[in-house]
Order: structure tokens, then sequence, then C-alpha cells
């Protein structure tokens, strides 16, 4: 009898547990973001090669350690193969962009036209300093991961002074982000932070569950699960779905209420209004 009790008791639960999962579902759908298309742009090259816009809309693509600029029909290259492969490129200023050579400890800085209008080899520089992230932020400044002390810092690439902000972090940022005044990054473990040019932390929870995500604010970002995308914001755990018309896609980016969109087919660009 007590048996019989306990199995309806766990199938119940089963299927309570069941129709909350669905509820939640539902819900998170019912509350969504919509996104109009734009425009779709073919690809003649693989997708991983796209880097992203500009805040002009400028194309930016990355073709055998090449970096490609196009604004319509112009077209401007950048390449250094003495420095190596390209592991970073930052395009938040288009008028001062940021390339990190991470192999050599070297960032070059470029103007519009994709001359390199600086050179910064931190080996040289300041020796103390071994960057795995880069990023550019205010006041002739770059953020930067310094692994030697495992601390955030700002670089001054004027006065060539480096600025240690904040604690010792106990895990290395793992994907990361930056703007003018803040660096946000996630580690290993899923924690997400955040830190401003005083150096002042915060935590901000921990990653959902995904396949890949990308930054779109100081406590937000966009993240793929399964085939569907959803802006989610850290501050009150909440999750909005993106209504999109592509059942699959291998990559997307976002900049300036531009959500790109990586198919066989090529980029399809949809504005989106966030929260």
């Amino acid at each position: 009898m007590y048996k019989k009790d306990f199995n309806s008791i766990l199938a119940f639960m089963k299927k309570l547990l069941l129709t909350l999962i669905l509820l939640v579902g539902f819900m998170a759908r019912g509350q969504k973001i919509n996104a109009v298309m734009l425009e779709q742009i073919p690809l003649k090259t693989p997708e991983e090669n796209f880097i992203g816009y500009d805040a002009l809309g400028a194309f930016y693509r990355l073709e055998q350690q090449t970096l490609i600029k196009q604004n319509g029909s112009q077209i401007w290259q950048y390449k250094n193969p003495q420095l190596g492969k390209i592991s970073r490129i930052d395009l938040m200023n288009p008028l001062k962009i940021v390339v990190f050579f991470e192999t050599q400890n070297t960032v070059a800085l470029l103007d519009a036209q994709l001359n390199e209008t600086q050179k910064i080899n931190f080996n040289e520089k300041i020796p103390d300093v071994l960057p795995t992230a880069i990023g550019l932020a205010s006041g002739n400044r770059l953020w930067l991961y310094n692994s030697l002390t495992q601390k955030l810092g700002l670089y001054d690439y004027t006065q060539n002074k480096c600025l240690a902000l904040g604690t010792t972090l106990t895990s290395a940022p793992k994907n990361y982000a930056t703007d003018f005044n803040y660096f946000f990054w996630s580690n290993a473990s899923g924690e997400v932070n955040r830190c401003d040019v005083y150096g002042k932390m915060d935590n901000l929870g921990r990653l959902p569950e995904n396949e890949q995500f990308v930054w779109t604010g100081t406590q937000s970002i966009i993240l793929q699960t399964g085939h569907d995308l959803y802006w989610y914001d850290f501050t009150d755990n909440k999750r909005l779905f993106i209504e999109i018309d592509k059942k699959s896609f291998k990559k997307f980016t976002y900049k300036d209420q531009i959500l790109s969109i990586f198919t066989d087919q090529g980029i399809t660009n949809y504005k989106i209004n966030l929260p």
C-alpha cells in the first residue's frame, strides 16, 4: 500500500515538474523581442572570417591574417606578417582600431584607413606585463588582463604606464568584452563579472547554459540555447525570446541594435530594440 502511494506521488511530481518546465518555456516565448530583417548579404568567404561592423557601418573580415575593411566600394587592408597571428580585433572606435597579436605580446593601433599609427610591444615597453586580454578604454588607454599578476589593468599608451585595478582574479577571463568604461568577463566556472575604470568590481551572477553568447551592455547578453536566441539580463535574471526567421545558424554578433546571423548562405542583419 505504501509503495503504491509512493509511486503515485512520484508520478504526480514528475507530471508537475514537466508542466512547470513547459510553462516556463511558454512564458519565455510569450515575452519576446521582435527582430526586423534589414538585409541579407551573401558571403564569398567562410563566416568565421567575419569580424563585425563598426559604428559607421563598415564591414570587416579577416583572411589569411589580413584585416580587410569594406565600406561600399571602398576597400582597405592591413597585415603585418612579422607579428604573426592576429588574436583579437577591437572595432569600438573606427578611428582607433585595436589589433592584438598575443603570441608576440604586441598591440597595433590603426586609423580609419587601416594605417598603423602605433605599435606597442609590451616586451620592450613594460616587460612585467603579459596580456592575454586587450580592449580599448577611455582616455588613450587600453584594458588588459596581465597573466603574470592575474590582475586587470589600464595601460596608458601615451605615457607608457600601466595601472593595476582591483584584486587578483581567482580565474582568468575566458570570454570577455570591453567598452570605454567597463571590462566584462566570464571565467571557466561560469561566473560573470565586470570592472569599471576606477577598479570597482561587481559579480553579476552565473552564466546561463548556452552554446554561445555575446555581450550587449553593462549587465546583459544575447545567448543561444538550441536553435533559439534569448536576451538575458543578469540584474533580475530576466530572459526574453528573440524571434528570428532562421531555423539554424552558425554564429551571431550584435552591435548598436543590429543582430547579425550567419548561415551557409550568408549574413542576415536584423534590427532589434533591447530593453
